[in-house]
């Protein structure tokens, strides 16, 4: 090929391929132009309205972030106790965050005066919501003991604020939870100019509160529909638009905007335990293999530092009438419980995960991990719900006339909804109709204590009450009392005891696990793995609690970027 063809061949490659780059409009890399459509998100004129500028969820009040991952759940030391009740396992945990220390009497206290403005307990149709949410003082009694500055001051001193609130049961913390929720919510609101400056303070009344599910379902059924309050004063607030009549559009804050953040709720059991060990920096195998004994290094509860030698790590019973060492020696700087921060956080910066209270979490109690089906966020409990539609298409708000009050089994009355909820209904065929992940609402006791997967134990000629032979079916792995508790129509409460003597077990699906030991407990319940339950509605002097929060996005904190 001669010299002038090769030229030629040359240019025409060059032409074509110019016009074969020019013919393809590049792509946007702007972050308001979709990639689906190639449509403007957030414009002026309307349209699809998104935070393209969300970074990362930011760490709500309170709690520090828990990188998740694999870890060995379950106890891998001697099981002197022969509970048998928790094989060591493998699980992976989804990074969430928790409370770095339990909720203390202040925090707690807050939450009472709360509910003393908005549901007046001078006003009878409240009064039973105020009441249900106090804790039990008088769980600091004893028959052989003098404990009455306890019962009297604990709560509500100011010399006890910052020490671990107890006396709570698992239904008083989940509703806590549920109420700080709320008021974090309404407070990021405010502060982006969704709502109006203070009305959490100065407008808030038993027919006008704010709550989350509410606000993002129905947000102008909020307050009870008071426009001034949801109408906000416009600071900081983005993606409120006018539309052609002049009208803002856009008004209310959605979970596209991510400033409504995930629900405080209080840990799972596997959460717990993986926090408490905190493994965030494994560099050993026998750590990883879950060899690690308590949340610190080491085999001892004594700091073995030079400067601190000696010091213990936490606050427990160390011996038969001893809970906390000799005066000025060898001592725990505690007898009862002890200030929150008063010992060495664990690598993440956990406070008193083993020792001072011990801590409700939210499963419900079986003695067998099930980790054959599920070895991923582990937890038992799941009761599936959804919102109550009315006629029109509507949710279904509680009003002051719907509230739904309970008898406990020791005869508390607690609120079950409060006003200004969506009514909350089991989820039907609609929703499991061919699903192969749930199948019902109740799903407490898939695999393990319901009719299809219960183990049933032959009687041997075993007699019941009557004398007559013990039916089979008498025998279920879960057999606890049934107590009853009803009212007469004078309010009176009417006790029966069950005294069946073929009860078997105290297991039943309204006892929830509690981890860590506590001040009360000795060296050997301070190992996270260790698990024991409680009734869900009754409380003790040993048992508080610290609230958790799901993390949405990414599993690690976002990290800024170095040039090499």
């Amino acid at each position: 090929m001669d010299m002038k063809k090769v030229v030629a061949f040359k240019i025409l490659l060059v032409l074509a391929l110019t016009v074969a780059t020019t013919g393809c409009k590049k792509s946007s890399s702007s972050k308001n132009t979709s990639r689906a459509t190639g449509w403007q998100i957030n414009s002026r004129e309307g349209g699809f309205q998104y935070n393209t500028d969300f970074k990362e969820q930011e760490t709500a009040p309170g709690l520090v972030f828990i990188e998740g991952g694999t870890f060995t759940k379950g106890r891998v030391q001697d099981d002197v106790m022969h509970d048998w009740n928790n094989s060591p396992t493998q699980q992976h945990v989804q990074s969430f965050y928790m409370d770095e220390t339990e909720v203390t009497n202040a925090m707690y206290m807050e939450y009472l005066d709360w509910i003393k403005r908005v549901y007046p307990p001078s006003d009878e149709n409240f009064r039973a919501i105020y009441h249900g949410a106090l804790p039990d003082t008088l769980v600091w009694r004893n028959r052989l003991g003098f404990n009455e500055v306890m019962t009297e001051n604990y709560l509500r001193h100011p010399a006890y604020g910052e020490y671990p609130v107890v006396g709570v049961s698992w239904i008083q913390a989940v509703e806590f939870a549920n109420w700080r929720s709320d008021r974090v919510n309404e407070y990021n609101l405010e502060k982006a100019g969704y709502l109006k400056r203070d009305a959490k303070i100065t407008d808030v009344n038993a027919e006008s509160t704010f709550n989350t599910d509410t606000y993002i379902n129905a947000p102008t059924l909020t307050y009870g529909g008071n426009e001034e309050i949801l109408n906000g004063d416009g600071r900081n607030r983005r993606n409120v638009r006018v539309d052609a009549d002049g009208n803002e559009t856009n008004i209310y804050a959605t979970r596209e905007t991510g400033l409504i953040s995930p629900k405080y709720r209080l840990p799972t059991e596997t959460e717990w335990e993986y926090a408490a060990l905190g493994l965030s920096e494994i560099r050993s195998y026998n750590l990883y293999r879950g060899r690690k004994k308590y949340p610190w290094d080491g085999q001892y509860t004594r700091n073995g530092s030079r400067k601190y030698r000696g010091d213990q790590l936490a606050n427990f019973k160390q011996g038969k009438g001893d809970y906390g060492g000799i005066a000025g020696w060898s001592d725990d700087g505690a007898d009862i419980t002890n200030a929150v921060k008063s010992y060495e956080p664990n690598d993440f910066g956990l406070y008193d995960m083993a020792g001072n209270v011990a801590e409700w979490v939210a499963d419900v109690y079986r003695p067998i991990i099930d980790d054959e089906f599920n070895d991923f966020n582990y937890y038992r409990g799941n009761v599936y719900t959804k919102n109550a539609i009315n006629e029109d298409g509507s949710v279904k708000i509680v009003t002051v006339d719907d509230i739904v009050y309970d008898t406990l089994s020791n005869g508390k009355v607690v609120a079950r909804n409060l006003p200004g909820e969506i009514v909350q209904v089991p989820v039907d065929e609609n929703e499991t109709y061919l699903r192969t992940n749930f199948d019902r609402s109740n799903e407490i006791n898939f695999r393990d204590g319901d009719r299809r997967s219960s183990r049933y134990f032959e009687s041997f000629n075993d007699e019941g009450e009557d004398g007559e032979n013990v039916d089979a079916e008498t025998r279920k792995m879960y057999n606890s009392p049934k107590h009853t508790i009803t009212r007469d129509e004078n309010g009176n409460i009417i006790r029966e005891y069950d005294k069946n003597n073929n009860r078997t077990s105290l297991i039943n699906d309204q006892v929830r696990v509690y981890k860590g030991g506590s001040w009360k407990d000795r060296e050997y319940w301070l190992d996270p793995a260790q698990r024991r339950y409680f009734p869900q509605d009754m409380a003790t002097d040993y048992i508080g609690f610290r609230c958790a929060m799901s993390r949405v996005g990414s599993k690690s904190k976002a990290k800024k970027k170095t040039k090499n």
